[in-house]
């Protein structure tokens, strides 16, 4: 909602400064920190700084109190001056009076409040504005409790950042915190100046970094039951800003608060004694916690030989995270033929990871997640031979941002569980952040996680606390064996939520299965493909009468685009063909026609439906009714062949035609599906990778209806169709035969 105020200030900076500071805002009355920029471009303006910049940074702060080390109505230099500062104000939500340029009643209220609000008023009485202040001002750092989506703000966490603010505002290297009542990162931070501080850093030398002389200081500093000061104010702060229930902000180490460390120590897995011991103060204040600890398990992209593995178990590691797969023209990490059962006849488990180019927001969405990293990890766990039950965790291997695990990260595993649960009987776990882990199992679409702790810089890690179904955390890089038994492991603590695999299965035999296109045949299958298309009457463009060539602007397709989509979905027909132990051409060939033959009477049933005319039709890419979408996906959830609830018709034809329509994805693997069950209604075994082209062809048939009428005569259109697409299924499957071997 706009506000009157907020306008007038973005009114003021563009009309006063906007050819001054080479930026104008958009004057929608909405505070952003586009008009926060402004302002300070505009501060740093009046204060003969140059260039002016969007950071309120040391140089804007040293000009400031050099010149303006207290601002009120006796020193505010002039008028746009003080309507920089009252502009600010309306848009941190606090009454400047008139946007005047006078430094009047209203804003020595406003300031003396804004002061009080961040914790600061006992260092700062009065109504003047100081530099910090000033800086606080101008950011977009809320000073009252705050709700965030379905996160309310929390007293005792803004009593704490307002505890923080007023104790070490003096201190050179400390600015104001948010008093949002949230943890975050400018929170953790401040935490560990706060740490230095007390342990008598000077200023220039407190960093706000868990470096050597922190910790050596932090082991200095146990506390016990009975203890009390500044330091007790410390760990009961780290100890609710990490969200440990039932603890109280204050000076005094009580029995209560012991036996609630004890349940901390037990839950991050340290010695539990109930004492603020340096191990528990580094669990609360860096997200590796003491890096010297001992962990039971361990990740690595090494070959666990025999030599190794037994240097890892006289480690003291029973649990060895091995990669499914390499990352195509990257490093060799994933598990060799054999090491599974060196791992086990060694004495360890084996935890899978699957990781590919997981490490940017764009390699996240849920069509990647449903079919390419779904599928995928679970035809690579059955080629090492991993057993049902096996939990697989699936990378995020960079620093994600709130907003993107919303926008990509979610929809992402939303696809993987999907296609986990629906084809197999493995699990999904997650190896990231706190904060992705977090959100990802709160979703639903995992159950335990991998957390890369080691990370420590990571937003998603400070200011998050551990997540609660934390399976192994991620806290260091050490070498451990020597000579042939010398190996580099990320060292790991385990919670025992996940103890890995001790034995596996036979690996799965993937002879002949069909494989990636290999795209330097692409242009002779074209070219064979549009021949043999034309050959039986189907032009480029056009043919069974609708040749207007505004056709394409309805959604006509030619041979070529036909072909063009099919193969934008190869990574999806492979997968599903892998899965499923069928040759992908026997999938497409149909896509493929159907795709070409689109035409006006597909787009009059469609519309048909979604205005409520009709209830069911063929749609999207491969032309399925919901029905017999249906019919095939119980089918297969019948036979074992895919897990998932039987659908019912009528009950769950809408949304099932939804999808059809709307997810290319859900249509392909509908037609996948109905190839099997196809086979079935016409008495012919499920397909395999050596079915018969005669067997195909009947197949292919079915698609288009049963081999005879109602009447007992032979279904010609049907028979057609099998005839003319068993030819097309012949030129494809040349290619992916060609593929295969090479």
């Amino acid at each position: 909602m706009a506000d009157e105020l907020v306008l007038r200030a973005q009114r003021f900076v563009n009309q006063a400064y906007g050819d001054k500071i080479g930026m104008t805002v958009e004057e929608n009355g909405r505070t952003g920190w586009s008009t926060m920029y402004a302002l300070t471009r505009a501060l740093q303006w009046e204060l003969g700084i140059s260039p002016v910049a969007d950071s309120f940074g040391p140089t804007t702060l040293r000009v400031l109190t050099q010149k303006f080390p207290r601002l009120n109505s006796d020193t505010v230099p002039s008028a746009n001056f003080c309507r920089i500062i009252q502009s600010a104000m309306y848009c941190k939500g606090y009454d400047g009076g008139d946007i005047d340029g006078v430094y009047n009643a209203n804003v020595q209220a406003g300031i003396t409040r804004l002061k009080q609000d961040m914790g600061v008023d006992g260092v700062y009485p009065g109504s003047d504005l100081t530099p910090k202040v000033f800086k606080g001002l101008l950011n977009m750092d809320p000073y009252v409790l705050v709700r965030y989506g379905d996160r309310p703000g929390d007293e005792d966490i803004r009593s704490i950042q307002s505890w923080l603010n007023g104790r070490y505002i003096h201190r050179q290297d400390f600015f104001v915190i948010p008093c949002d009542g949230h943890h975050s990162r400018d929170v953790a931070k401040s935490m560990l100046f706060a740490i230095q501080y007390e342990l008598g850093m000077a200023d220039g030398v407190a960093n706000g970094s868990f470096g050597p002389a922190t910790q050596a200081g932090l082991r200095q500093h146990t506390l016990r039951v009975g203890s009390t000061g500044v330091w007790v104010n410390l760990f009961t702060a780290a100890m609710i800003l990490n969200q440990r229930p039932h603890i109280a902000f204050g000076g005094t180490f009580t029995s209560d608060l012991s036996s609630a460390v004890f349940e901390f120590q037990d839950f991050v897995r340290i010695s539990p004694n109930g004492d603020g011991d340096y191990p528990t103060w580094a669990s609360l204040l860096i997200s590796y916690g003491d890096q010297s600890r001992s962990g039971a398990a361990c990740d690595c992209i090494t070959t666990i030989t025999p030599a190794r593995a037994q240097s890892l178990l006289s480690a003291g590691y029973v649990y060895v995270g091995r990669y499914l797969c390499n990352v195509p023209n990257g490093r060799d990490k994933m598990i060799k033929p054999g090491e599974l059962q060196t791992i086990a006849a060694n004495g360890l488990n084996c935890f899978p990871i699957y990781q590919t180019f997981s490490d940017g927001a764009a390699y996240f969405k849920y069509s990647q997640g449903t079919t390419r990293d779904g599928l995928d990890a679970i035809d690579w766990a059955k080629y090492h031979g991993f057993k049902d039950g096996t939990r697989i965790y699936f990378a995020v291997d960079y620093d994600a941002f709130d907003h993107e695990v919303t926008s990509n990260i979610l929809p992402h595993f939303r696809g993987i569980f999907r296609a986990v649960q629906e084809n197999s009987r493995y699990r999904v776990g997650i190896y990231g952040p706190r904060n992705v882990c977090r959100r990802v199992r709160e979703a639903g679409y995992t159950d335990a996680s991998f957390v890369s702790d080691m990370s420590s810089g990571f937003s998603g890690n400070l200011g998050f606390p551990m997540p609660g179904d934390w399976a192994f955390d991620q806290i260091a890089t050490v070498t451990v064996g020597t000579g042939a038994g010398t190996i580099e492991i990320d060292k790991n603590i385990a919670s025992g939520r996940d103890v890995g695999q001790s034995s596996f299965d036979p690996g799965a035999d993937t002879a002949g299965l069909d494989v990636d296109f290999n795209a330097t045949y692409r242009a002779a299958m074209l070219q064979e493909v549009r021949s043999y298309l034309e050959s039986i009457g189907v032009p480029e463009t056009g043919g069974d009468g609708w040749t207007d060539p505004d056709w394409a602007t309805l959604g006509g397709i030619s041979n070529t685009k036909a072909f063009e989509l099919v193969l934008s979905a190869d990574w999806l027909f492979t997968s599903l063909a892998r899965q499923l132990r069928v040759r992908k051409a026997l999938i497409q060939a149909p896509v493929l026609w159907e795709l070409r033959k689109f035409n006006p009477l597909d787009i009059a049933a469609d519309t048909a439906v979604k205005t409520g005319v009709d209830d069911d039709c063929s749609t999207g890419w491969a032309q399925i009714f919901a029905w017999v979408a249906i019919d095939a996906r119980n089918h297969c959830v019948e036979q074992g062949i895919i897990n998932g609830s039987i659908l019912d018709d009528p009950r769950d034809k809408p949304s099932v035609w939804t999808q059809l329509n709307e997810d290319p994805i859900y249509n392909i693997k509908s037609a996948a599906y109905l190839t099997l069950f196809n086979a079935h209604q016409i008495n012919l075994p499920r397909p395999g990778l050596n079915t018969s082209e005669g067997d195909s062809e009947r197949i292919l048939s079915r698609y288009n209806g049963p081999p005879v009428t109602s009447d007992g005569k032979p279904n010609l259109p049907a028979l057609q169709y099998g005839r003319e697409l068993v030819g097309l299924y012949r030129v494809l499957e040349k290619y992916y035969r060609l593929s295969r071997n090479g």
